[in-house]
């Protein structure tokens, strides 16, 4: 039985649905195809797009993600969004929570659509998936240039939803092919309210993670916590460790074979073990 093809964005349902004068998304646009909307809605942020902007597309042909790896799908498989934030005031040093928050909020959409489907962040952000704990979604936060109405974070997500596993790589899956049937915009419209809400929450708590409650719903669905993992620290070193916790700068600290505790704040990491938990 083949496939049915997938439903595109309807740009007037979604905007019905995000936008409104209690909403948080000031505005939303659906493209067929662009190369990457992040670098799309950076060029708005430089023009002066205003916080709350939001861009999706149908086809991402160059999508990036952090360690400026590709992220590339079928066309009409997943999810490609940006969102625009400009949060003024929160003080620099909390701003790298954002992608972290994120990736909780995706981890809640996803619960939500696909309750079948295992899930788990690994830190930072990356969405894992079925029992494998495959990649399913990444997300690229961004900062903007000063100029063109003040400082910002465009913050790009891409998901795979309806990919089948042949079409992957072998380190990733989608919703699909761990049995889950979504429908894009369904999840859509339930990430960009979670979204919404979570930083409105953040932002209110002036970017602390632990007064906005951030922090700890990260702990609990970050699958990298209890378990031993290798970070790849920027340079080609690497160190091995159990990963223990999240400080409230959104550093990994991870426990080393000597008993020396270390705080990173950029890496990329690699579970060796899964944690010792019912829900892991």
């Amino acid at each position: 039985m083949s496939t049915p093809a997938p439903q595109p964005f309807d740009e007037h349902a979604l905007r019905h649905a995000l936008l409104g004068p209690a909403g948080r998304w000031s505005r939303l646009d659906v493209v067929e195809e662009t190369g990457s909307t992040n670098a799309d809605l950076m060029a708005a942020a430089l023009a002066g797009a205003p916080d709350g902007s939001v861009l999706v597309t149908e086809h991402q042909t160059a999508g990036r993600g952090r360690l400026d790896r590709t992220w590339e799908a079928p066309r009409g498989s997943g999810i490609a969004v940006s969102v625009l934030w400009r949060p003024e005031g929160i003080p620099a040093e909390r701003l790298g929570w954002l992608p972290m928050l994120a990736g909780v909020a995706l981890l809640d959409a996803v619960r939500a659509v696909a309750p079948d489907v295992a899930a788990g962040l690994k830190w930072p952000n990356d969405l894992l998936l079925g029992p494998d704990r495959r990649k399913g979604a990444g997300i690229l936060a961004e900062m903007t240039p000063v100029s063109g109405g003040g400082p910002g974070v465009v913050l790009g997500m891409g998901i795979n939803v309806d990919a089948p596993a042949g079409t992957l790589p072998e380190t990733a899956t989608s919703l699909a092919a761990e049995g889950g049937r979504v429908d894009r915009s369904e999840l859509l419209v339930a990430l960009l309210r979670n979204l919404a809400e979570r930083e409105s929450a953040w932002r209110a708590a002036a970017g602390d993670a632990d007064e906005s409650g951030l922090r700890g719903d990260y702990r609990a669905g970050c699958l990298s916590l209890g378990s031993e993992v290798r970070v790849e620290m920027p340079g080609g070193s690497a160190l091995v460790g159990i990963a223990e916790d999240v400080d409230p700068q959104g550093h990994l600290l991870v426990l080393e074979p000597d008993g020396h505790r270390r705080a990173i704040a950029a890496g990329d990491i690699v579970h060796l073990r899964p944690a010792d938990r019912p829900d892991a």
